[in-house]
Protein backbone atom coordinates (compact mmCIF):
# COMPACT_ATOMS: atom_id res chain seq x y z
CA UNK A 1 0.00 0.00 0.00
CA UNK A 2 1.26 3.68 -0.66
CA UNK A 3 2.44 5.46 2.33
CA UNK A 4 2.22 9.07 1.47
CA UNK A 5 0.35 11.14 4.00
CA UNK A 6 -0.16 14.70 2.93
CA UNK A 7 -0.42 17.01 6.45
CA UNK A 8 -2.09 20.21 5.38
CA UNK A 9 -0.49 22.81 8.06
CA UNK A 10 1.80 22.61 10.67
CA UNK A 11 0.27 23.59 13.73
CA UNK A 12 -0.66 22.12 17.07
CA UNK A 13 -2.62 19.34 15.10
CA UNK A 14 -0.65 19.12 12.06
CA UNK A 15 2.96 19.09 13.87
CA UNK A 16 1.84 16.50 16.41
CA UNK A 17 0.44 13.73 13.68
CA UNK A 18 2.92 14.39 11.63
CA UNK A 19 5.61 13.65 14.34
CA UNK A 20 3.30 10.67 15.05
CA UNK A 21 3.71 9.67 11.67
CA UNK A 22 7.24 10.14 10.53
CA UNK A 23 8.89 6.71 11.31
CA UNK A 24 5.61 5.03 9.57
CA UNK A 25 5.16 6.61 6.05
CA UNK A 26 6.68 9.32 3.86
CA UNK A 27 4.98 12.42 5.25
CA UNK A 28 4.86 15.66 3.36
CA UNK A 29 4.19 18.62 6.00
CA UNK A 30 2.55 21.66 4.35
CA UNK A 31 3.29 25.37 5.99
CA UNK A 32 4.26 28.69 5.16
CA UNK A 33 6.43 29.02 8.46
CA UNK A 34 9.43 27.23 9.26
CA UNK A 35 9.30 26.51 12.43
CA UNK A 36 6.07 24.99 14.43
CA UNK A 37 5.36 27.73 16.48
CA UNK A 38 4.15 27.61 20.34
CA UNK A 39 1.49 30.33 20.30
CA UNK A 40 0.16 29.70 23.52
CA UNK A 41 3.18 31.68 24.53
CA UNK A 42 2.86 34.87 21.97
CA UNK A 43 1.75 36.99 24.64
CA UNK A 44 4.97 36.52 27.08
CA UNK A 45 7.31 37.13 23.98
CA UNK A 46 5.69 40.05 23.59
CA UNK A 47 6.48 41.10 27.19
CA UNK A 48 9.41 39.70 27.70
CA UNK A 49 11.74 39.61 24.55
CA UNK A 50 14.47 37.32 25.99
CA UNK A 51 11.76 34.82 26.43
CA UNK A 52 10.57 34.70 22.94
CA UNK A 53 13.14 31.74 21.63
CA UNK A 54 11.23 29.52 23.44
CA UNK A 55 8.17 29.80 20.87
CA UNK A 56 10.10 27.95 17.72
CA UNK A 57 10.91 24.47 16.80
CA UNK A 58 11.85 24.12 13.28
CA UNK A 59 10.35 21.59 11.19
CA UNK A 60 13.87 20.44 9.52
CA UNK A 61 15.15 19.75 13.15
CA UNK A 62 12.11 17.34 14.51
CA UNK A 63 11.18 16.11 11.19
CA UNK A 64 13.61 12.73 10.48
CA UNK A 65 12.59 11.42 7.49
CA UNK A 66 9.54 13.66 6.28
CA UNK A 67 9.52 16.27 4.38
CA UNK A 68 8.46 19.95 4.70
CA UNK A 69 7.16 22.80 2.35
CA UNK A 70 7.08 26.17 2.81
CA UNK A 71 3.98 26.91 0.87
CA UNK A 72 0.32 27.70 1.23
CA UNK A 73 -2.66 25.44 0.05
CA UNK A 74 -5.21 27.03 -2.19
CA UNK A 75 -7.18 23.77 -2.92
CA UNK A 76 -7.77 20.14 -1.79
CA UNK A 77 -9.23 17.25 -3.17
CA UNK A 78 -9.19 13.03 -2.54
CA UNK A 79 -6.13 12.69 -4.34
CA UNK A 80 -4.09 15.78 -2.57
CA UNK A 81 -3.25 19.21 -2.75
CA UNK A 82 -2.74 22.17 -4.95
CA UNK A 83 -0.45 24.77 -3.76
CA UNK A 84 0.27 28.83 -4.20
CA UNK A 85 3.24 28.28 -6.18
CA UNK A 86 1.18 26.03 -8.91
CA UNK A 87 2.86 22.61 -7.39
CA UNK A 88 0.73 19.51 -6.82
CA UNK A 89 0.98 17.19 -4.61
CA UNK A 90 -0.31 13.80 -4.32
CA UNK A 91 -1.34 12.30 -1.54
CA UNK A 92 -2.46 8.92 -0.13
CA UNK A 93 -3.34 9.94 3.18
CA UNK A 94 -4.49 13.49 3.75
CA UNK A 95 -5.01 15.51 6.89
CA UNK A 96 -6.11 18.86 7.24
CA UNK A 97 -4.87 21.06 9.83
CA UNK A 98 -5.09 24.31 8.93
CA UNK A 99 -6.21 25.84 12.45
CA UNK A 100 -7.72 29.02 12.81
CA UNK A 101 -6.38 33.03 12.63
CA UNK A 102 -6.12 35.28 15.82
CA UNK A 103 -5.11 38.57 16.06
CA UNK A 104 -1.92 39.69 16.76
CA UNK A 105 0.01 39.48 18.77
CA UNK A 106 -1.93 36.38 20.16
CA UNK A 107 -1.18 34.64 17.14
CA UNK A 108 1.90 35.63 14.68
CA UNK A 109 1.48 37.38 11.03
CA UNK A 110 4.91 36.82 9.67
CA UNK A 111 5.64 33.66 8.31
CA UNK A 112 9.62 33.44 9.13
CA UNK A 113 11.33 32.93 13.08
CA UNK A 114 12.74 36.21 12.17
CA UNK A 115 10.05 38.05 11.10
CA UNK A 116 7.79 36.91 14.02
CA UNK A 117 10.54 37.93 16.32
CA UNK A 118 10.96 41.55 14.83
CA UNK A 119 7.29 42.25 15.05
CA UNK A 120 7.40 40.91 18.39
CA UNK A 121 10.08 42.71 19.80
CA UNK A 122 8.81 46.03 17.82
CA UNK A 123 5.20 46.38 19.75
CA UNK A 124 7.63 45.47 22.79
CA UNK A 125 8.96 48.79 22.14
CA UNK A 126 5.47 50.76 21.95
CA UNK A 127 4.17 48.37 24.57
CA UNK A 128 7.06 49.39 27.23
CA UNK A 129 6.65 53.37 26.61
CA UNK A 130 2.90 53.05 27.11
CA UNK A 131 1.31 53.88 30.57
CA UNK A 132 -2.07 52.88 29.92
CA UNK A 133 -3.48 50.26 28.03
CA UNK A 134 -7.19 49.01 27.09
CA UNK A 135 -7.47 45.24 26.02
CA UNK A 136 -10.59 44.83 23.90
CA UNK A 137 -12.08 41.03 24.74
CA UNK A 138 -12.38 39.81 28.06
CA UNK A 139 -11.96 36.10 26.28
CA UNK A 140 -8.72 33.81 27.87
CA UNK A 141 -6.65 35.83 25.47
CA UNK A 142 -7.45 39.09 27.23
CA UNK A 143 -6.91 38.14 30.36
CA UNK A 144 -3.74 36.21 29.51
CA UNK A 145 -2.52 39.08 27.99
CA UNK A 146 -3.41 41.82 30.98
CA UNK A 147 -1.90 38.71 33.03
CA UNK A 148 1.29 39.12 31.37
CA UNK A 149 1.54 42.94 31.17
CA UNK A 150 1.14 43.25 34.59
CA UNK A 151 3.94 40.35 35.64
CA UNK A 152 6.09 42.80 34.12
CA UNK A 153 4.86 46.14 34.70
CA UNK A 154 2.76 46.17 37.71
CA UNK A 155 2.14 50.13 37.71
CA UNK A 156 0.78 49.97 34.37
CA UNK A 157 -2.91 50.59 34.20
CA UNK A 158 -4.40 48.37 32.51
CA UNK A 159 -8.56 48.06 31.26
CA UNK A 160 -10.43 45.11 29.79
CA UNK A 161 -13.66 46.04 27.63
CA UNK A 162 -16.14 43.88 26.61
CA UNK A 163 -19.71 43.83 25.61
CA UNK A 164 -20.53 40.26 27.98
CA UNK A 165 -22.10 40.54 31.05
CA UNK A 166 -20.29 37.94 32.70
CA UNK A 167 -16.52 36.61 32.54
CA UNK A 168 -15.87 32.83 30.73
CA UNK A 169 -19.76 31.95 31.70
CA UNK A 170 -19.67 28.74 30.50
CA UNK A 171 -17.47 27.73 33.54
CA UNK A 172 -18.88 27.81 37.04
CA UNK A 173 -19.22 30.41 39.48
CA UNK A 174 -16.61 29.34 41.99
CA UNK A 175 -13.62 29.64 39.28
CA UNK A 176 -15.05 33.08 37.57
CA UNK A 177 -14.96 34.30 41.40
CA UNK A 178 -11.48 33.37 41.71
CA UNK A 179 -10.88 35.07 38.62
CA UNK A 180 -12.50 38.39 39.28
CA UNK A 181 -10.53 37.94 42.60
CA UNK A 182 -7.32 37.57 41.28
CA UNK A 183 -7.51 40.29 38.44
CA UNK A 184 -8.70 42.90 41.21
CA UNK A 185 -5.28 41.79 43.25
CA UNK A 186 -3.80 42.65 39.80
CA UNK A 187 -5.32 45.90 40.00
CA UNK A 188 -6.47 45.12 36.24
CA UNK A 189 -9.87 47.24 35.54
CA UNK A 190 -12.58 45.18 33.77
CA UNK A 191 -15.25 46.97 32.08
CA UNK A 192 -17.88 44.14 31.22
CA UNK A 193 -21.42 45.06 29.52
CA UNK A 194 -20.61 47.68 27.25
CA UNK A 195 -18.50 48.17 24.09
CA UNK A 196 -16.79 51.38 22.11
CA UNK A 197 -19.10 53.64 20.18
CA UNK A 198 -16.44 53.74 17.78
CA UNK A 199 -12.80 51.75 17.38
CA UNK A 200 -9.62 53.64 18.46
CA UNK A 201 -8.24 55.91 16.10
CA UNK A 202 -4.89 54.40 15.92
CA UNK A 203 -3.73 50.79 15.25
CA UNK A 204 -3.84 48.58 17.75
CA UNK A 205 -0.23 47.79 19.39
CA UNK A 206 1.25 51.49 18.30
CA UNK A 207 1.87 53.69 21.08
CA UNK A 208 -0.43 57.09 20.75
CA UNK A 209 -2.67 58.58 23.41
CA UNK A 210 -6.40 58.35 22.22
CA UNK A 211 -9.70 58.99 24.44
CA UNK A 212 -12.99 56.39 23.34
CA UNK A 213 -16.06 56.52 24.41
CA UNK A 214 -17.92 53.51 25.62
CA UNK A 215 -21.60 52.45 24.80
CA UNK A 216 -22.40 52.76 28.56
CA UNK A 217 -21.47 56.62 28.29
CA UNK A 218 -18.00 56.11 30.16
CA UNK A 219 -14.66 58.01 28.42
CA UNK A 220 -11.71 55.84 28.67
CA UNK A 221 -7.95 57.64 27.84
CA UNK A 222 -5.50 55.12 26.94
CA UNK A 223 -1.50 54.93 25.10
CA UNK A 224 -2.01 51.93 23.42
CA UNK A 225 -4.70 49.11 22.61
CA UNK A 226 -4.89 45.58 21.83
CA UNK A 227 -7.60 43.52 20.12
CA UNK A 228 -8.09 40.17 21.85
CA UNK A 229 -11.05 38.80 19.84
CA UNK A 230 -11.64 37.69 16.20
CA UNK A 231 -11.14 34.10 15.56
CA UNK A 232 -11.56 32.92 12.04
CA UNK A 233 -11.05 29.59 10.39
CA UNK A 234 -8.30 28.68 7.68
CA UNK A 235 -10.19 26.81 5.22
CA UNK A 236 -10.31 29.41 1.94
CA UNK A 237 -8.56 26.58 0.18
CA UNK A 238 -11.61 24.26 0.41
CA UNK A 239 -14.21 26.82 -1.08
CA UNK A 240 -13.93 25.31 -4.55
CA UNK A 241 -15.77 22.37 -2.56
CA UNK A 242 -13.37 19.55 -4.94
CA UNK A 243 -13.26 18.20 -1.29
CA UNK A 244 -16.01 18.85 1.37
CA UNK A 245 -18.95 21.74 1.86
CA UNK A 246 -18.33 23.86 4.90
CA UNK A 247 -19.98 24.96 7.39
CA UNK A 248 -21.14 28.95 7.46
CA UNK A 249 -17.97 29.21 9.87
CA UNK A 250 -15.62 27.40 7.67
CA UNK A 251 -15.46 23.95 8.81
CA UNK A 252 -15.67 20.85 7.96
CA UNK A 253 -17.98 17.91 8.82
CA UNK A 254 -16.05 14.47 10.50
CA UNK A 255 -17.14 11.43 11.76
CA UNK A 256 -15.95 9.84 14.93
CA UNK A 257 -12.87 8.81 13.65
CA UNK A 258 -12.22 12.03 12.43
CA UNK A 259 -12.54 11.04 8.47
CA UNK A 260 -13.96 14.10 6.52
CA UNK A 261 -17.45 12.75 6.15
CA UNK A 262 -17.80 10.55 2.38
CA UNK A 263 -13.77 9.71 2.68
CA UNK A 264 -11.71 6.84 4.36
CA UNK A 265 -8.16 8.36 3.57
CA UNK A 266 -9.11 11.94 4.95
CA UNK A 267 -9.18 13.44 7.53
CA UNK A 268 -9.32 16.70 9.63
CA UNK A 269 -8.28 17.87 13.01
CA UNK A 270 -8.31 20.96 15.19
CA UNK A 271 -10.29 23.93 14.33
CA UNK A 272 -11.36 23.26 11.09
CA UNK A 273 -13.53 20.37 12.18
CA UNK A 274 -17.35 20.63 13.31
CA UNK A 275 -16.64 19.11 16.42
CA UNK A 276 -18.76 20.42 18.91
CA UNK A 277 -16.16 21.62 21.43
CA UNK A 278 -14.34 24.42 22.33
CA UNK A 279 -11.32 25.37 20.01
CA UNK A 280 -7.92 24.71 22.07
CA UNK A 281 -4.63 23.21 21.27
CA UNK A 282 -5.13 20.76 23.76
CA UNK A 283 -8.34 19.34 21.88
CA UNK A 284 -6.03 19.78 18.29
CA UNK A 285 -3.39 17.47 19.97
CA UNK A 286 -5.86 14.69 21.10
CA UNK A 287 -7.26 14.76 17.82
CA UNK A 288 -4.04 14.00 16.23
CA UNK A 289 -3.68 11.21 18.54
CA UNK A 290 -6.78 9.33 17.03
CA UNK A 291 -5.92 10.38 13.34
CA UNK A 292 -2.51 8.98 13.94
CA UNK A 293 -3.71 5.43 15.12
CA UNK A 294 -6.38 5.37 12.44
CA UNK A 295 -3.95 5.75 9.91
CA UNK A 296 -1.14 3.45 11.23
CA UNK A 297 -4.08 0.99 11.25
CA UNK A 298 -5.29 1.59 7.27
CA UNK A 299 -1.36 1.13 6.57
CA UNK A 300 -1.13 -2.05 8.60
CA UNK A 301 -4.22 -2.95 6.72
CA UNK A 302 -6.39 -2.74 9.16
CA UNK A 303 -10.00 -0.69 9.90
CA UNK A 304 -9.10 2.31 12.18
CA UNK A 305 -11.02 1.97 14.97
CA UNK A 306 -9.80 4.64 17.47
CA UNK A 307 -12.33 7.56 17.81
CA UNK A 308 -12.91 10.71 19.44
CA UNK A 309 -15.74 12.07 22.03
CA UNK A 310 -15.67 15.67 23.19
CA UNK A 311 -15.60 15.89 26.93
CA UNK A 312 -19.00 16.52 28.21
CA UNK A 313 -17.38 19.76 30.10
CA UNK A 314 -15.10 22.52 29.10
CA UNK A 315 -11.86 22.32 30.56
CA UNK A 316 -9.42 25.42 30.37
CA UNK A 317 -5.94 26.41 31.92
CA UNK A 318 -5.84 30.29 31.99
CA UNK A 319 -2.59 31.80 33.61
CA UNK A 320 -2.62 35.06 34.73
CA UNK A 321 1.34 35.59 34.37
CA UNK A 322 3.69 32.48 35.58
CA UNK A 323 2.01 32.45 39.01
CA UNK A 324 -1.15 33.35 39.23
CA UNK A 325 -4.15 32.20 36.99
CA UNK A 326 -7.43 29.76 37.10
CA UNK A 327 -8.57 26.51 35.92
CA UNK A 328 -11.04 24.03 35.41
CA UNK A 329 -9.67 20.39 34.58
CA UNK A 330 -11.15 16.63 34.08
CA UNK A 331 -11.66 13.82 36.99
CA UNK A 332 -12.84 10.76 37.04
CA UNK A 333 -15.78 12.36 39.17
CA UNK A 334 -16.27 15.49 37.00
CA UNK A 335 -14.88 18.43 36.35
CA UNK A 336 -12.90 19.99 39.47
CA UNK A 337 -11.91 23.54 39.82
CA UNK A 338 -7.67 24.20 40.20
CA UNK A 339 -6.03 26.47 41.89
CA UNK A 340 -3.65 28.90 40.76
CA UNK A 341 -0.66 26.51 41.48
CA UNK A 342 -2.02 23.77 39.62
CA UNK A 343 -2.53 26.33 36.37
CA UNK A 344 1.29 27.35 37.20
CA UNK A 345 2.79 23.89 37.15
CA UNK A 346 0.79 22.76 34.04
CA UNK A 347 1.37 25.89 31.82
CA UNK A 348 1.82 29.26 33.46
CA UNK A 349 5.28 28.91 34.77
CA UNK A 350 6.74 27.66 31.32
CA UNK A 351 3.84 27.79 28.85
CA UNK A 352 4.22 24.35 27.70
CA UNK A 353 8.00 25.21 26.64
CA UNK A 354 8.88 21.86 28.37
CA UNK A 355 6.40 19.61 26.46
CA UNK A 356 7.29 20.43 22.97
CA UNK A 357 10.79 20.59 23.64
CA UNK A 358 10.31 16.98 24.58
CA UNK A 359 7.66 16.70 21.52
CA UNK A 360 9.58 18.25 18.95
CA UNK A 361 13.45 18.55 20.60
CA UNK A 362 16.23 17.91 17.72
CA UNK A 363 16.40 14.86 15.78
Amino acid sequence: MSRTVVVIGGGYGGSAVAKALDAEADVVLIDPRDAFINSAGSLRALTQPDWAHNMFFPYDQWLRRGTVVRDRAVSADPGGVTLASGRRIEADYLVLATGSSYTYPAKPNADSTGEVLDDLLRTHKELAGSERVLILGAGPVGLELAGEIKEVWPHKHVTILDPAEQLLPAFPAEMRAELRRQLDELAVHLRLGTGLTAPPATEPGQAATFTVATTGGEEITADIWFRAHGARVNSDYLADGELTTRSPQGQVPVTETLNVRGYDRVYAIGDITDVAEAKMAGYAMQHAEVVAQNIIAQLRGEQPAATYRPLPHPMILLPLGPRQGVGQLPSPDGPVVVPAETVSAYKGADLFTGRFTEQFGAA
